[in-house]
Protein backbone atom coordinates (compact mmCIF):
# COMPACT_ATOMS: atom_id res chain seq x y z
CA UNK A 1 0.00 0.00 0.00
CA UNK A 2 1.28 3.64 -1.06
CA UNK A 3 -1.76 6.22 0.63
CA UNK A 4 -5.23 4.93 0.98
CA UNK A 5 -7.88 6.13 -1.28
CA UNK A 6 -9.64 8.79 1.34
CA UNK A 7 -5.70 9.53 1.54
CA UNK A 8 -5.37 10.95 -2.17
CA UNK A 9 -8.84 12.41 -2.28
CA UNK A 10 -8.06 14.77 0.85
CA UNK A 11 -4.94 15.76 -1.32
CA UNK A 12 -6.59 16.72 -4.00
CA UNK A 13 -9.83 18.41 -1.92
CA UNK A 14 -6.66 20.67 -0.73
CA UNK A 15 -4.99 21.42 -3.89
CA UNK A 16 -9.07 22.08 -5.28
CA UNK A 17 -9.47 24.66 -2.03
CA UNK A 18 -6.70 26.44 -2.27
CA UNK A 19 -6.85 29.98 -3.55
CA UNK A 20 -2.92 30.56 -2.98
CA UNK A 21 -1.27 27.50 -2.96
CA UNK A 22 2.66 27.67 -1.64
CA UNK A 23 4.68 24.70 -2.75
CA UNK A 24 7.94 23.89 -0.78
CA UNK A 25 9.80 21.07 -2.45
CA UNK A 26 13.38 19.39 -2.13
CA UNK A 27 15.93 20.37 -4.76
CA UNK A 28 16.12 17.03 -6.59
CA UNK A 29 14.24 15.64 -9.19
CA UNK A 30 11.66 13.32 -6.79
CA UNK A 31 11.24 16.86 -5.29
CA UNK A 32 11.06 19.13 -8.60
CA UNK A 33 8.46 16.82 -10.30
CA UNK A 34 6.49 16.40 -7.59
CA UNK A 35 5.69 20.54 -7.38
CA UNK A 36 5.55 20.64 -10.84
CA UNK A 37 2.49 17.48 -10.79
CA UNK A 38 0.47 19.26 -8.22
CA UNK A 39 0.86 23.18 -9.71
CA UNK A 40 -0.16 21.85 -12.98
CA UNK A 41 -3.31 20.06 -12.24
CA UNK A 42 -4.55 23.14 -9.94
CA UNK A 43 -2.79 25.47 -12.22
CA UNK A 44 -1.67 27.96 -9.89
CA UNK A 45 0.68 28.73 -6.91
CA UNK A 46 4.40 29.59 -6.34
CA UNK A 47 6.99 27.28 -5.83
CA UNK A 48 10.12 27.48 -3.57
CA UNK A 49 12.94 24.65 -3.58
CA UNK A 50 14.68 23.75 0.28
CA UNK A 51 18.29 24.02 -0.70
CA UNK A 52 21.34 22.78 1.98
CA UNK A 53 19.56 20.96 4.86
CA UNK A 54 15.91 19.31 3.84
CA UNK A 55 14.41 21.30 6.56
CA UNK A 56 11.35 23.44 6.65
CA UNK A 57 12.26 26.03 9.13
CA UNK A 58 11.94 29.75 9.89
CA UNK A 59 14.21 30.81 7.32
CA UNK A 60 11.05 30.19 4.78
CA UNK A 61 9.00 32.83 7.01
CA UNK A 62 9.87 35.77 5.15
CA UNK A 63 8.73 33.70 2.18
CA UNK A 64 5.61 32.65 3.47
CA UNK A 65 4.83 36.50 4.42
CA UNK A 66 5.38 37.18 1.15
CA UNK A 67 3.53 34.77 -0.98
CA UNK A 68 0.42 35.31 1.63
CA UNK A 69 -0.72 31.49 0.78
CA UNK A 70 -3.87 29.73 2.02
CA UNK A 71 -1.86 26.58 2.01
CA UNK A 72 1.39 25.50 1.74
CA UNK A 73 2.21 21.91 0.24
CA UNK A 74 5.46 20.87 1.83
CA UNK A 75 6.87 17.66 -0.88
CA UNK A 76 9.64 15.53 -0.31
CA UNK A 77 11.13 16.93 2.23
CA UNK A 78 12.35 15.11 5.31
CA UNK A 79 12.04 17.74 8.19
CA UNK A 80 10.24 20.31 9.51
CA UNK A 81 9.90 22.17 12.49
CA UNK A 82 7.00 22.76 15.14
CA UNK A 83 7.84 26.59 15.48
CA UNK A 84 7.49 27.02 11.79
CA UNK A 85 4.26 25.42 11.90
CA UNK A 86 3.06 27.47 14.93
CA UNK A 87 4.17 30.79 13.08
CA UNK A 88 2.78 30.71 9.87
CA UNK A 89 -0.99 29.38 11.37
CA UNK A 90 -0.73 32.30 13.76
CA UNK A 91 -3.09 35.33 13.28
CA UNK A 92 -0.07 37.08 11.80
CA UNK A 93 0.10 34.80 8.76
CA UNK A 94 -3.24 33.10 8.53
CA UNK A 95 -2.00 29.67 6.89
CA UNK A 96 -5.16 28.00 7.12
CA UNK A 97 -3.63 24.13 6.16
CA UNK A 98 -0.60 22.91 5.38
CA UNK A 99 0.18 19.67 3.76
CA UNK A 100 2.98 17.32 3.77
CA UNK A 101 3.18 14.96 1.03
CA UNK A 102 6.75 13.04 2.06
CA UNK A 103 8.24 9.05 2.44
CA UNK A 104 11.03 9.62 4.19
CA UNK A 105 11.11 8.69 8.09
CA UNK A 106 7.69 9.75 9.78
CA UNK A 107 7.69 12.40 12.09
CA UNK A 108 4.69 13.92 14.30
CA UNK A 109 3.87 17.27 14.13
CA UNK A 110 0.62 19.42 15.52
CA UNK A 111 -1.59 21.24 13.10
CA UNK A 112 -0.46 19.67 9.77
CA UNK A 113 -2.31 17.02 7.65
CA UNK A 114 0.59 14.52 7.26
CA UNK A 115 0.95 11.99 4.33
CA UNK A 116 3.85 9.21 4.17
CA UNK A 117 3.24 5.47 3.10
CA UNK A 118 5.72 4.54 6.13
CA UNK A 119 3.18 5.12 8.25
CA UNK A 120 0.90 2.53 6.73
CA UNK A 121 4.24 -0.17 6.34
CA UNK A 122 7.84 0.65 7.38
CA UNK A 123 9.32 -0.81 4.42
CA UNK A 124 6.58 0.88 2.17
CA UNK A 125 8.42 3.90 0.42
CA UNK A 126 7.38 4.98 -2.72
CA UNK A 127 9.05 8.14 -4.04
CA UNK A 128 6.98 11.58 -3.58
CA UNK A 129 6.48 12.19 -7.11
CA UNK A 130 4.83 8.55 -6.97
CA UNK A 131 2.28 9.44 -4.33
CA UNK A 132 1.68 13.30 -6.01
CA UNK A 133 1.07 11.64 -9.63
CA UNK A 134 -1.79 9.16 -8.05
CA UNK A 135 -3.09 11.98 -6.74
CA UNK A 136 -3.79 13.80 -10.03
CA UNK A 137 -3.55 10.71 -12.46
CA UNK A 138 -7.63 10.75 -12.79
CA UNK A 139 -7.37 14.59 -14.18
CA UNK A 140 -7.77 14.73 -18.01
CA UNK A 141 -5.47 17.84 -18.10
CA UNK A 142 -2.76 15.70 -16.15
CA UNK A 143 -2.45 12.78 -18.40
CA UNK A 144 0.02 14.47 -20.58
CA UNK A 145 2.49 15.03 -17.14
CA UNK A 146 2.91 11.09 -17.56
CA UNK A 147 6.38 11.67 -18.02
CA UNK A 148 6.98 14.09 -15.52
CA UNK A 149 6.05 11.60 -13.26
CA UNK A 150 8.26 8.91 -14.09
CA UNK A 151 11.21 11.61 -14.21
CA UNK A 152 10.91 11.99 -10.76
CA UNK A 153 10.03 8.22 -9.96
CA UNK A 154 12.60 6.72 -11.71
CA UNK A 155 15.55 8.87 -10.61
CA UNK A 156 14.69 8.20 -7.02
CA UNK A 157 15.25 4.25 -8.31
CA UNK A 158 11.92 3.35 -8.20
CA UNK A 159 9.94 1.53 -11.38
CA UNK A 160 6.09 2.04 -11.09
CA UNK A 161 3.45 -0.63 -12.41
CA UNK A 162 2.39 1.70 -15.26
CA UNK A 163 5.83 2.15 -16.81
CA UNK A 164 4.50 0.09 -19.57
CA UNK A 165 1.72 2.91 -19.91
CA UNK A 166 5.27 4.85 -20.70
CA UNK A 167 6.68 2.38 -22.54
CA UNK A 168 4.06 2.57 -25.22
CA UNK A 169 4.15 6.16 -25.04
CA UNK A 170 7.65 7.36 -25.14
CA UNK A 171 9.35 3.64 -26.54
CA UNK A 172 12.36 5.84 -27.55
CA UNK A 173 12.74 7.12 -24.31
CA UNK A 174 12.18 3.41 -22.18
CA UNK A 175 12.38 0.79 -24.70
CA UNK A 176 12.01 -1.89 -22.74
CA UNK A 177 11.32 -3.41 -19.25
CA UNK A 178 14.04 -3.02 -17.02
CA UNK A 179 14.75 -1.84 -13.43
CA UNK A 180 14.57 1.69 -12.73
CA UNK A 181 18.96 1.69 -11.99
CA UNK A 182 19.00 0.44 -15.80
CA UNK A 183 16.81 3.19 -16.71
CA UNK A 184 18.82 5.80 -14.74
CA UNK A 185 21.84 5.08 -16.67
CA UNK A 186 20.65 3.53 -20.01
CA UNK A 187 18.21 5.14 -21.21
CA UNK A 188 16.68 8.60 -22.62
CA UNK A 189 14.37 8.52 -19.44
CA UNK A 190 17.29 8.51 -17.05
CA UNK A 191 19.13 11.60 -19.10
CA UNK A 192 15.90 14.12 -18.22
CA UNK A 193 16.67 13.03 -14.85
CA UNK A 194 20.50 13.87 -14.98
CA UNK A 195 18.91 17.20 -16.65
CA UNK A 196 16.69 17.87 -13.72
CA UNK A 197 18.76 17.30 -11.60
CA UNK A 198 21.54 19.44 -13.17
CA UNK A 199 19.29 22.46 -13.82
CA UNK A 200 18.86 22.69 -10.20
CA UNK A 201 22.55 23.74 -9.16
CA UNK A 202 24.36 26.86 -8.94
CA UNK A 203 22.43 29.95 -8.05
CA UNK A 204 18.85 29.91 -6.92
CA UNK A 205 18.20 32.39 -9.33
CA UNK A 206 19.36 30.37 -12.37
CA UNK A 207 17.49 27.14 -11.03
CA UNK A 208 14.43 29.15 -10.73
CA UNK A 209 14.30 30.34 -14.38
CA UNK A 210 14.66 27.02 -15.05
CA UNK A 211 11.73 25.50 -12.83
CA UNK A 212 10.00 28.64 -14.62
CA UNK A 213 10.60 27.43 -18.07
CA UNK A 214 10.25 23.54 -17.45
CA UNK A 215 6.64 24.85 -16.71
CA UNK A 216 5.99 25.82 -19.67
CA UNK A 217 7.29 22.15 -21.28
CA UNK A 218 4.32 20.22 -22.83
CA UNK A 219 6.45 16.67 -23.89
CA UNK A 220 10.06 15.24 -23.17
CA UNK A 221 11.62 16.02 -26.56
CA UNK A 222 11.24 19.90 -25.81
CA UNK A 223 14.37 19.16 -23.89
CA UNK A 224 15.85 16.54 -25.38
CA UNK A 225 16.29 17.11 -29.24
CA UNK A 226 15.59 21.92 -27.97
CA UNK A 227 12.84 21.99 -29.99
CA UNK A 228 12.03 25.04 -28.20
CA UNK A 229 13.38 27.69 -26.79
CA UNK A 230 12.40 26.75 -23.20
CA UNK A 231 13.87 23.20 -23.94
CA UNK A 232 16.79 24.78 -25.47
CA UNK A 233 16.92 27.19 -22.48
CA UNK A 234 17.05 24.16 -20.24
CA UNK A 235 19.61 22.14 -22.08
CA UNK A 236 21.95 24.71 -22.43
CA UNK A 237 22.07 24.98 -18.38
CA UNK A 238 22.65 21.37 -18.62
CA UNK A 239 25.01 21.13 -20.64
CA UNK A 240 27.40 23.16 -19.04
CA UNK A 241 27.09 21.64 -15.23
CA UNK A 242 27.51 18.11 -16.96
CA UNK A 243 31.10 18.66 -18.42
CA UNK A 244 32.00 19.44 -15.01
CA UNK A 245 30.30 16.34 -13.36
CA UNK A 246 31.58 13.72 -16.81
CA UNK A 247 35.04 15.12 -15.02
CA UNK A 248 34.07 14.14 -11.22
CA UNK A 249 33.24 10.79 -12.70
CA UNK A 250 36.39 10.28 -14.94
CA UNK A 251 38.61 11.14 -11.32
CA UNK A 252 36.31 9.10 -9.26
CA UNK A 253 36.47 6.28 -11.19
CA UNK A 254 39.94 6.41 -11.64
CA UNK A 255 40.41 6.41 -7.62
CA UNK A 256 38.20 3.41 -7.38
CA UNK A 257 40.49 1.47 -10.20
CA UNK A 258 43.36 2.11 -8.27
CA UNK A 259 42.12 1.42 -4.46
CA UNK A 260 42.92 -1.83 -2.85
CA UNK A 261 39.83 -1.95 -1.01
CA UNK A 262 37.09 -3.29 -2.73
CA UNK A 263 34.35 -3.07 -0.41
CA UNK A 264 34.25 0.88 0.29
CA UNK A 265 34.64 3.27 -2.33
CA UNK A 266 35.68 6.61 -0.31
CA UNK A 267 35.86 9.83 -2.82
CA UNK A 268 35.99 13.55 -1.56
CA UNK A 269 35.96 16.25 -4.34
CA UNK A 270 36.24 19.92 -4.47
CA UNK A 271 34.10 22.23 -6.17
CA UNK A 272 31.20 24.94 -6.77
CA UNK A 273 28.64 22.07 -7.63
CA UNK A 274 27.01 19.92 -5.23
CA UNK A 275 27.49 15.95 -7.42
CA UNK A 276 27.49 14.13 -4.03
CA UNK A 277 23.92 12.59 -4.36
CA UNK A 278 24.90 11.78 -8.13
CA UNK A 279 28.24 10.55 -7.91
CA UNK A 280 27.00 8.24 -5.34
CA UNK A 281 24.10 6.62 -7.37
CA UNK A 282 26.48 6.18 -10.57
CA UNK A 283 29.33 5.00 -8.51
CA UNK A 284 26.73 2.18 -6.81
CA UNK A 285 25.88 1.05 -10.38
CA UNK A 286 29.22 1.22 -11.71
CA UNK A 287 30.73 -0.39 -8.06
CA UNK A 288 27.78 -2.39 -7.13
CA UNK A 289 29.21 -4.66 -4.84
CA UNK A 290 31.30 -1.28 -2.63
CA UNK A 291 29.71 0.89 -0.01
CA UNK A 292 29.48 3.96 -1.57
CA UNK A 293 30.58 7.64 -0.17
CA UNK A 294 31.64 10.21 -1.67
CA UNK A 295 32.31 13.78 -0.22
CA UNK A 296 32.33 17.49 -0.89
CA UNK A 297 34.79 19.51 0.72
CA UNK A 298 33.37 22.60 2.13
CA UNK A 299 35.69 25.17 4.44
CA UNK A 300 35.12 23.73 7.63
CA UNK A 301 32.55 20.30 6.90
CA UNK A 302 32.49 17.75 3.93
CA UNK A 303 29.13 17.19 2.67
CA UNK A 304 28.63 13.37 2.46
CA UNK A 305 26.40 10.93 0.53
CA UNK A 306 26.13 7.03 1.07
CA UNK A 307 24.68 4.53 -0.92
CA UNK A 308 24.89 0.63 -0.77
CA UNK A 309 22.84 -1.78 -2.28
CA UNK A 310 23.10 -4.84 -0.39
CA UNK A 311 23.23 -3.47 3.01
CA UNK A 312 21.69 -0.57 5.09
CA UNK A 313 24.08 2.48 5.19
CA UNK A 314 22.09 4.78 7.21
CA UNK A 315 22.37 2.90 11.20
CA UNK A 316 25.85 3.00 9.90
CA UNK A 317 26.22 6.16 9.66
CA UNK A 318 24.40 7.25 12.99
CA UNK A 319 26.52 5.26 14.82
CA UNK A 320 29.76 6.83 13.55
CA UNK A 321 28.23 10.13 14.21
CA UNK A 322 28.07 9.65 18.05
CA UNK A 323 30.81 11.99 19.83
CA UNK A 324 31.73 13.57 16.08
CA UNK A 325 30.52 17.36 14.74
CA UNK A 326 28.38 16.18 12.44
CA UNK A 327 25.18 15.25 11.49
CA UNK A 328 23.14 12.83 9.42
CA UNK A 329 19.78 11.23 7.79
CA UNK A 330 17.78 9.73 4.97
CA UNK A 331 16.85 6.12 3.53
CA UNK A 332 18.43 3.13 5.04
CA UNK A 333 20.28 2.29 1.67
CA UNK A 334 20.84 6.16 0.38
CA UNK A 335 21.25 8.73 2.92
CA UNK A 336 23.57 12.10 3.54
CA UNK A 337 25.04 13.83 5.80
CA UNK A 338 28.15 16.14 6.88
CA UNK A 339 31.12 16.17 9.34
CA UNK A 340 33.72 18.35 10.23
CA UNK A 341 37.04 18.02 8.56
CA UNK A 342 38.90 17.55 11.89
CA UNK A 343 36.56 14.49 12.77
CA UNK A 344 36.49 13.02 8.88
CA UNK A 345 38.91 10.44 9.49
CA UNK A 346 37.61 9.35 13.00
CA UNK A 347 33.76 9.42 11.29
CA UNK A 348 35.09 6.73 8.33
CA UNK A 349 37.07 4.94 10.55
CA UNK A 350 33.92 4.30 13.23
CA UNK A 351 31.83 4.11 10.07
CA UNK A 352 34.04 1.28 8.31
CA UNK A 353 33.53 -0.41 11.64
CA UNK A 354 29.94 -1.16 11.55
CA UNK A 355 30.27 -3.58 8.79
Amino acid sequence: MDLTKNEYETIRAGLEASERPFFLFHDDPDGLTSFLLLKRFIGKGYGMMVKAEPNVNDRFLAAVKSNKPDTIFIVDVALMQQSFVDTVKSSTFGVKNIVWIDHHQPVKLNGVKYFNPRLHSPQNNPPASYLCWKTVEGNAASRQDLWLAMVGIVSDWHMPEFAGQFMKECPDLLPKPMTAEEALFTTGLGKLGRIFSFMLKGPTSEAMACIRALEKVTEPHEILDRTTSHGRFIYGKFKGINSEYEKLLTDAKAAADRSTDKKFLIFTYRGKQSFSGDLSNELLFLYPDRIIVVGRERPEYIMLSFRARHTAVLPAVLEALKGVDGYGGGHENACGGSVNKKDFERFIEKFKGEF
